[in-house]
């Protein structure tokens, strides 16, 4: 098995990620209930009962609860933050009454948002930072700036984007000091976007291909940690009523039941498993708070690892619809 850029950089995080958008409950402004948290917590602990150790964050997700109910959890469990890999976004402003929805990569918005996200998860440090969704007024030196205060207290270890292309990643890198080292995207069984460009190459159809040309390729020659936002699609190749979605999803879904009954897994892993058996050894960032589910995950690397090209093509095609 290749190794994961983030481990050849010592960051000993788990192959999985734990997606913790939805641990704070409803977008608004409604303090976190005593329901959420107990929610959350049992997703954490199903999460570590297969061994992931990383969990994923944004300052915006739920308004800020989402951070505050793992602080909580962290506050709890005193010595458990020493042996996961804690990570958070920033760059977003949700709309309020007085302003609009906005992006923000500025000195002060980055600076202001790692305080935020450090105080309501409870911690003096994140391993990883992203800036979340390309800022089209962003400069480079501010981000610089930015990202040198925040290495220089002790406050974020490593630095990385999410939804970026190869150009945005460059044009960022120009005030750094050290590279980027994590890209997440949406990438799975339910957004091929990421095979598709490569394939679609010298095609008329590939003009409607919406994923960064030669993105995978850059990410993998530059080491870059490739990890998969919504990779389990919601749930739609494995027990989601696909009744009224188009045949080629309902038959993925039927592949995907059937592989999984073949191989004595779940539906589950063969979804992730097929994500993960790429060369470019992407990690998973699922999200789902349900236990069972994040459990219903932990056979994945093995079924990427059985996984023969056959059969990775078979579902490819079957998913594609063409």
């Amino acid at each position: 098995m290749k190794t994961m850029p983030l481990n050849a950089r010592g960051i000993p995080a788990s192959r999985l990620v734990l997606g913790c958008m939805p641990f704070g409950g409803e977008w608004d402004h409604s303090p976190l209930s005593e329901e959420r948290f107990k929610l959350s917590e049992a997703a954490v602990e199903a999460a570590l009962s297969i061994g992931i150790n990383m969990f994923d964050h944004a300052d915006i997700y739920t308004r800020g609860k989402s951070e505050e109910a793992f602080g909580r959890l962290l506050r709890a469990r005193p010595g458990l933050r020493d042996d996961i890999v804690l990570q958070s976004k920033c760059g977003i402003g949700l709309a309020d009454e007085q302003l609009p929805s906005r992006f923000d990569f500025s000195r002060d918005h980055i600076l202001e948002s790692v305080e935020g996200s450090l105080k309501r998860l409870g911690t003096d440090y994140l391993d990883i930072l992203l800036l979340h969704r390309p800022d089209p007024l962003m400069e480079p030196d501010e981000i610089a700036e930015a990202f040198s205060r925040l290495k220089a207290s002790g406050k974020v270890r490593y630095f990385g984007v999410s939804n970026m292309s190869v150009a945005q990643i460059r044009f960022i890198e120009r005030g750094l000091t050290e590279r980027l080292i994590v890209n997440q995207l949406e990438m799975g069984l339910g957004r091929l976007d990421f095979v598709e460009e490569t394939v679609r190459v010298n095609q008329t159809r590939g003009a409607d291909i919406h994923f960064s040309d030669g993105l995978m390729e850059y990410c993998r020659s530059e080491n870059v940690q490739l990890q998969a936002w919504g990779p389990l699609a919601q749930g739609k190749f494995t027990g989601r009523d696909v009744a009224e979605e188009p045949e080629y999803v309902r038959k993925t879904a039927e592949l995907v039941a059937r592989m999984a009954d073949e191989r004595g897994t779940t539906r589950e892993a063969i979804v992730l498993g097929w994500l993960m058996k790429h060369p470019a050894v992407i990690q998973p960032v699922i999200g789902t708070m349900n236990p069972e589910r994040i459990k219903a995950c932990a056979d994945a690397q093995r079924q990427a690892d059985a996984m023969s090209r056959v059969d990775w093509y078979r579902l490819y095609m079957t998913a594609r619809g063409d």
